[in-house]
């Protein structure tokens, strides 16, 4: 099937041939036609799968519908909302792509930017407009922004939404839009959450699911490597030696964990750049544009950070960490997933992470390939599950958690009696 089979108008199939899109992908081929139809839609695929151009499209082609009408004003007709500023300019960019003939307002807010430009905007008036949550509510608080004309609301990546703490802040959009809307509802995973959360959104919903999140690209090249902790830094050196790799994203659990591995690459004349949440916007693009540009040759990233990043050219990733949720898995191989080539995944696990290695592999439905001809190969033991670390403060007792209070080294906190004397 090709795009000019999906009943698309001639503005926006002419700026799909100029970006030299033919042919649409599965997301794209399944929800074009619903949204088209004014139905709710509720998407499951994979990132960078085409989800973006699955709701642009045919939001641009209803809004230029309603365009040619006599009654149509420059109020809010779409909001689209999405957890962070990096995957709002993305959307921005992607519309900008299709709009060129259409001639409608969009624009992007996000915060830790002056809101001046973006209130001289809005007051203009605007068709399109892409958010995310903090900044949309202060403009709403504001009363900069109305949304009681929105006729379509899309949410993107709901995921990351419950992932970081957005859910509340999305009800709060909620009840400010119009009850009778199109809502268009995309993420990679369908939590429990996030099923709850569409239920309460959606109007019989056509529900589309695309890669099923158990499953991993075919293409996709798995490899895992039994390892300690202290010579993962080594083990990635040793894999950095061949000299073919010229590019490869790496991720840890944690941002100093990113920010550890950086250093220690640095020392063996490794040019790397971390990337994560306590990077400054410019930090991370400026990291993004060296890594495309081939200046940076290992980009390391924690896994909410790395949600937006698109990199055509990437050929290896590692999980230097294995996450303890298999879906995570999933997520950071789809960074490196593209249907027409092969690409490669390295997994880095510690006697440790052996428990998070088998939730993957039986999720997956299969057993990932062991490398052990490598320097600095160990035996783990499968039946040694993680220990669980408890919280703070609390200790077990033989029939009820009891809190006692503990200082900075997990001790009771006694207050000692002076003597007297």
């Amino acid at each position: 099937m090709l795009f000019k089979d999906l009943d698309i108008i001639k503005p926006i199939l002419n700026a799909l041939d100029k970006q030299g899109y033919k042919k649409p992908t599965p997301i794209q081929e399944k929800s074009i036609p619903s949204i088209l139809d004014w139905r709710d839609v509720l998407g499951a695929a994979q990132t960078w799968t085409g989800k973006t151009a699955a709701f642009a499209i045919p939001i641009l082609q209803l809004l230029s519908r309603e365009k040619e009408l006599s009654n149509f004003s420059r109020a809010i007709k779409c909001l689209i909302l999405t957890p962070t500023r990096e995957l709002a300019i993305q959307i921005e960019d992607n519309i900008k792509q299709y709009w060129a003939e259409l001639w409608l307002r969009h624009l992007v807010i996000f915060g830790w930017v002056n809101q001046s430009s973006q209130v001289r905007k809005l007051k203009s008036g605007v068709d399109i407009l892409v958010a995310t949550p903090w900044r949309l509510i202060d403009l709403m608080w504001q009363w900069y922004v109305d949304l009681k004309k929105v006729e379509i609301f899309t949410l993107d990546e709901a995921d990351r939404m419950l992932d970081m703490w957005f859910i509340n802040d999305v009800k709060k959009v909620q009840k400010k839009l119009p009850t009778k809307r199109q809502t268009l509802f995309f993420s990679a995973t369908m939590p429990k959450e996030i099923s709850w959360l569409a239920d309460s959104m959606l109007n019989n919903p056509v529900k589309i699911e695309i890669t099923p999140v158990s499953s991993t690209a075919d293409t996709v090249k798995q490899s895992v490597f039994f390892v300690s902790k202290w010579n993962k830094k080594n083990l990635l050196a040793e894999i950095l030696v061949d000299e073919s790799i010229t590019s490869m994203l790496v991720f840890t659990r944690t941002k100093r964990g990113a920010d550890t591995v950086v250093k220690d690459l640095e020392k063996v004349w490794v040019v790397a750049q971390a990337i994560h949440w306590n990077k400054s916007q410019n930090a991370r693009q400026r990291a993004l544009n060296n890594f495309k540009s081939w200046e940076t040759r290992v980009l390391v990233a924690t896994d909410i950070a790395a949600r937006w990043i698109d990199i055509d050219s990437l050929m290896y990733m590692v999980n230097y960490d294995i996450s303890n949720e298999p879906e995570t898995y999933v997520h950071r191989i789809g960074r490196t997933w593209r249907a027409w080539k092969n690409w490669i995944a390295y997994s880095f696990c510690m006697q440790e992470e052996v428990e998070y290695l088998l939730d993957v592999q039986k999720m997956l439905g299969k057993k990932i390939p062991v490398v052990t001809d490598h320097p600095f190969a160990i035996e783990v033991d499968e039946s040694i599950k993680a220990p669980k670390k408890q919280q703070r403060g609390w200790r077990r007792s033989s029939n009820f958690w009891s809190k006692r209070p503990s200082n900075d080294n997990g001790k009771r906190n006694v207050r000692r009696k002076k003597n007297k004397r």
